[in-house]
């Protein structure tokens, strides 16, 4: 198998679950980027092997963990967004070619507003360069692409697991051209070097002019919307490769495997959860009967898994699978909300001097103009008065004035940031999700070690018992 992306959430969590389910795997080789097989071999270590994620596996060889490893797993120094994957050294890169049989793609930046000409390069036409490495392998069997349920932008109702044409628009007002985009960023960025526009212009500039395009084309970010155009570009070019496209929701920490609540970094919902829990965050935009499609990531790695067993020389498949819950088992917003109240009322945050953060029920505002509204009146309007009566002389109230700020500044962020999944009216169809649990059952495969159904997820029992727990252990 060749894995991309493997220093990654969501891949770790993947390699780990193979090395440790089917130890007779004949080999690994995971892609990292780095500049030379010494890199390459400290970062396996350093971000993969060595990480909690991995005490199990390491507990179960005991002594022979490290040969173990040293027999299955080679790191390979690349980058995705070069040819060939950027294996430059041949004989290496020739032996990959003859024995890979399975490539998963996981390798993405996940920034929702990262630069666009990075996004395009790694998202969309990175995703190009690893398929066409995967065609030139003799016994190439299966090519499991990982996207986002996402890709759909902001559509409304029950969303299919359905393909998208190379030109397909959200807006359908107008056709898209993917390499006339990459002509328009090389253009871009060429009239900003030219003005000798410094570095850190250029990707503000990268970064808005990403948004711009998204939004034109009737995406909300920059992230999906090269996610959709990745998609587009495997469609189209992947010949009769079978092919499998995993389309996960909002990824959660884990819920049984290896171990309950492991997560690294902080995650889409879990911006929400640090900041109210540190008292900086005291109402949020939204629907409170609004699905938060959360899914853990074990769930997502044994959909992977699985769909990997079923489609292998499956010849000339395309299918899409959405890992999702909010058709069957949705999280609502406002329980949400007071999952993570009860959760800081009991366990409360100490901040800096050893202090208690005393926190309130989180105020859900149904539209994002009443949202603004209500920071206007709270924060913004008191602090024009600070002004008027000439406080802020004082350096204690210039103090207060700038914190107030601050957090004022925090919560619009957060606000946009959350709008498309906050105010999300559709619900994801796993359809094809359910047909691969069949077939997986009719072939002896075990759900129970490769559960993916959320209806078995108790959200309460979830929020408060393993994934804030696990947030806060693991990456806060």
């Amino acid at each position: 198998m060749l894995i991309t992306g493997a220093t990654g959430f969501l891949a770790k969590i993947f390699v780990e679950k193979i090395l440790r389910i089917q130890p007779n795997v004949n080999k690994l080789y995971l892609l990292l980027k780095a500049a030379d097989a010494k890199s390459a071999t400290k970062r396996l270590h350093s971000e993969i092997i060595d990480t909690e994620l991995f005490t199990i596996l390491r507990d179960n060889w005991g002594s022979e963990f490290d040969s173990f490893i040293l027999t299955k797993v080679i790191a390979v120094p690349g980058d995705i967004s070069s040819e060939n994957l950027g294996v430059n050294e041949s004989k290496l890169r020739e032996q990959m070619l003859k024995e890979i049989e399975i490539v998963v793609h996981v390798a993405a930046t996940t920034g929702f507003n990262e630069s666009y000409d990075v996004a395009l390069a790694i998202n969309t036409f990175g995703a190009l360069n690893v398929l066409s490495f995967a065609k030139k392998c003799d016994k190439i069997k299966l090519f499991l692409h990982t996207s986002t349920a996402y890709v759909c932008g902001e559509e409304a109702g029950i969303i299919l697991e359905k393909p998208f044409s190379v030109d397909d628009t959200l807006l359908k007002t107008c056709k898209l051209d993917i390499i006339e985009e990459k002509r328009i960023v090389e253009e871009k960025l060429d009239e900003l070097r030219f003005q000798h526009a410094p570095n850190e212009v250029i990707k503000s500039e990268m970064k808005e002019f990403g948004l711009k395009r998204a939004k034109l084309y009737g995406w909300p970010n920059t992230y999906v919307f090269t996610k959709a155009m990745g998609e587009m570009l495997l469609g189209n070019f992947k010949g009769d490769l079978p092919f499998v496209i995993i389309r996960p929701t909002m990824i959660a920490s884990t819920y049984k495997e290896p171990f309950p609540g492991w997560i690294e970094g902080v995650r889409t919902i879990d911006s929400v959860i640090v900041s109210y829990g540190k008292g900086k965050l005291t109402c949020f935009p939204g629907y409170p009967n609004s699905a938060l499609d959360v899914i853990p990531a074990d769930m997502v790695v044994n959909a992977m898994v699985v769909a990997m067993s079923v489609h292998t020389s499956n010849q000339s498949c395309q299918t899409i699978y959405h890992v999702s819950s909010s058709l069957k088992n949705p999280l609502k917003l406002g329980d949400f909300c007071k999952f993570i109240h009860c959760y800081f009322t009991e366990n409360p945050w100490s901040n800096r001097n050893g202090q208690r953060v005393k926190v309130r029920k989180l105020t859900v505002l149904s539209t994002i103009n009443g949202y603004f509204l209500y920071m206007w009146t709270k924060y913004v309007f008191p602090l024009k008065v600070l002004y008027l009566v000439n406080i802020l002389s004082c350096q204690y109230f210039r103090q207060v004035y700038m914190d107030l700020n601050r957090k004022i500044k925090f919560a619009m962020r957060l606000a946009e940031f959350y709008k498309p999944y906050a105010f999300f009216k559709g619900n994801f169809s796993d359809t094809n999700l359910d047909k691969l649990r069949m077939v997986a059952q009719g072939r002896g495969i075990d759900m129970g070690v490769f559960d993916f159904d959320s209806k078995s997820i108790d959200w309460e029992d979830y929020m408060m018992n393993i994934h804030i727990p696990g947030l806060l252990r693991h990456a806060i």
